[in-house]
């Protein structure tokens, strides 16, 4: 594990990221989703495109990054293109599983793989509007600590901080993004997948023009046990 200091609109981030396969020209960055770090790309993608530079990171406020204040998306692809270019590398494929795939496909790279991203908002239940009516009601007459009664799973053990950043990027709906991106652009989604539903990746090949949908056996996390898979695919394609 290796960190790096990046400065961005006059803040400091201090980026954990690990490199492999150091010899090879051409890089792919892998970005990992909400309440993830760069071990779980990892482990799914250590052993494949040996043809390729590897580059690890974790996204500011998760795994070894550090945080300090809320930023929204937009900021965090500025974050990742600035540590980039300290490291002087311009990776020719990226990869971005759940909230990373949003901040991937700002990035525009040469090649787009999109695993169960973000980016589609669906229409939320009648519990949780009832959830955010009542935190909202509340929420002047109760410390900073009662977010913690309504938060969801992916901020159990995070700061507030991480949880403001939540509420700004859950509704971000990229689908006017979606419809620019000029990437090829290769989606494979996981058909149990419950955090982004099978619809949602269905909607986004439909507005990506260059685009490539696989719906792969597994839930949000399928891809951690089809590496091997979403390489030779990926090959087949000749990316």
């Amino acid at each position: 594990m290796a960190k790096k200091t990046i400065l961005v609109e006059n803040i400091t981030y201090d980026m954990s990221y690990e490199l492999l396969n150091l010899h090879n020209e051409q890089a792919i960055l892998f970005l990992h989703g909400w309440g993830s770090n760069k071990e779980a790309m990892k482990s799914a993608f250590k052993e494949c495109f040996k043809e390729y530079k590897h580059i690890y990171l974790d996204l500011p406020g998760f795994g070894h990054s550090s945080i300090t204040l809320p930023i929204a998306t937009l900021v965090y692809a500025d974050i990742v293109s600035a540590f980039l270019k300290q490291l002087d590398i311009q990776p020719s494929m990226i990869f971005g599983h759940s909230y990373g795939g949003k901040i991937a496909t700002l990035l525009k790279p040469e090649v787009l793989v999109l695993l169960s991203s973000a980016g589609i908002v669906t229409p939320k239940s009648f519990k949780v509007k009832m959830k955010i009516l009542i935190y909202k009601t509340f929420k002047p007459f109760f410390p900073k600590s009662f977010y913690r009664f309504f938060a969801t799973k992916d901020v159990e053990g995070m700061s507030q901080t991480m949880y403001e950043i939540l509420k700004m990027v859950v509704n971000e709906d990229f689908s006017i993004i979606f419809t620019k991106v000029k990437s090829p652009t290769y989606i494979f989604w996981g058909e149990s997948d419950k955090a982004t539903p099978l619809s949602s990746g269905q909607k986004m090949h439909s507005l990506i023009p260059n685009s490539h949908f696989t719906k792969m056996t597994g839930d949000h996390f399928f891809f951690l046990k089809n590496g091997q898979k979403i390489e030779k695919l990926l090959l087949e394609s000749k990316i």
